[in-house]
């Protein structure tokens, strides 16, 4: 069987053989961290060594980091868990292109009886420093913004807006709102230094840096006050009750310890390059989302008229080529991505989106395999779709 040119890394990123070798040495440490005894300590040690390394990857403090099932998770746990912990009724500012599960967690808030602003974004899907603010009112509690996309890439202005929201809050005499930020798609390629940046809780997960899945991290700022959902216990600095994954926080410490500003380089490099002999061979492909430093390095979203995702997908993976079509999480929907709706994609193009999404192990010659086919899978589906 030919090589699979796997180009769907926003979704789920190969776990790398360093942190495999890691995780397998891990699988030793069986023991219950809240356990007394001799193995339980080791367990214990193990634990507070891969929280110690997260740590020193955010440029934070041990105990501002939490370990969560996943980046939904985390995300979930941060505008439910600041919500709950503040007093009376507050708010919510997002905006309309977020992950799902902040947009979900959004609308139980709203259920709940706590308002829901969304701060609108321009046709690259940027949010505005100054549209965040006017979004909030007296009563928000909690700003949520994804640090880069996961469907079109485009990075959002996170240190500027976290220096305004420090100021709203000190002309306020508050502590709200605080920030979020989903970091999840920017884990490998932008500074995730949390004391440059700024914010107050912060998601990744490992699934998107070459690390286990099922394991992630949310960062939460000393002074945060943060109420649990997950009850039944004082694991996670009180946040997240349950034995914890020691072999899980042992891999993706591992994972993030091996991120290299120069992979990020050179992935962006090649998304240069694949973006611009798109264009060159499918001129009426439409490119979704900032370009250059506005978008994240391993991000490729085009839109094709006349064609459908589904079917794009499928024809690309006959072939050997796995790329997606937007959030794995809504993976199964068939309506349109709401990101293309918000950023008013035409109506021509919205319905035929493709991510090809790339990581440190792609290579040049992977693109090329992708481009060489790609004239054929399109004229494929179009010709179905006649």
């Amino acid at each position: 069987m030919n090589k699979v040119i796997y180009l769907d890394n926003a979704a789920a990123t190969p776990i790398d053989r360093r942190v495999s070798d890691a995780i397998h040495r891990a699988s030793r440490v069986f023991g219950n961290p809240s356990s007394p005894h001799r193995i339980g300590r080791a367990a214990d040690e193990a634990l507070r060594g891969a929280r110690d390394s997260v740590a020193k990857f955010l440029h934070a403090r041990r105990d501002e980091v939490v370990f969560c099932g996943s980046g939904s998770e985390a995300n979930t746990l941060a505008i439910l868990g600041v919500l709950r912990g503040a007093s009376g009724r507050g708010g919510v500012v997002t905006t309309p292109i977020e992950h799902a599960s902040v947009l979900a967690a959004a609308q139980r808030a709203k259920l709940g009886g706590h308002s829901v602003v969304y701060a609108p974004v321009d046709r690259y899907g940027l949010v505005s420093v100054e549209d965040v603010l006017r979004a909030c009112t007296k009563h928000t509690r909690i700003i949520s913004i994804a640090y880069a996309n996961n469907e079109i890439g485009s990075v959002q202005p996170i240190s500027k807006i976290a220096r305004a929201v420090a100021g709203l809050r000190r002309s306020r005499g508050s502590s709200y709102p605080v920030l979020h930020v989903d970091a999840c798609q920017a884990t490998e390629y932008l500074d995730m230094d949390v004391q440059r940046l700024g914010v107050d809780l912060l998601t990744l997960n490992g699934a998107k840096a070459h690390g286990p899945h099922g394991v992630a991290i949310l960062y939460v700022r000393r002074g945060v006050v943060l109420e649990p959902l997950i009850l039944g216990g004082s694991q996670e600095l009180g946040m997240r009750a349950g034995t914890e994954d020691v072999v899980g926080a042992i891999g993706l410490a591992k994972a993030l310890s091996l991120v290299r500003a120069s992979d990020a380089v050179r992935v962006c490099k090649l998304r240069d390059y694949c973006i611009k002999e798109i264009q060159r061979i499918a001129p009426d492909a439409v490119v979704s989302g900032a370009l250059g430093d506005g978008r994240v390095a391993n991000n490729i979203h085009i839109s094709f008229p006349r064609t459908d995702s589904e079917n794009l997908v499928l024809e690309f993976d006959r072939r050997g080529i796995c790329v997606g079509s937007g959030s794995a999480c809504t993976a199964h929907s068939t309506e349109p991505s709401h990101v293309l709706r918000a950023i008013q994609t035409p109506e021509e193009v919205v319905h035929g989106a493709v991510r090809a999404s790339l990581s440190r192990e792609t290579t040049k010659k992977d693109l090329q395999v992708f481009l060489k086919e790609l004239p054929s899978v399109v004229a494929r589906v179009r010709a179905r779709r006649v």
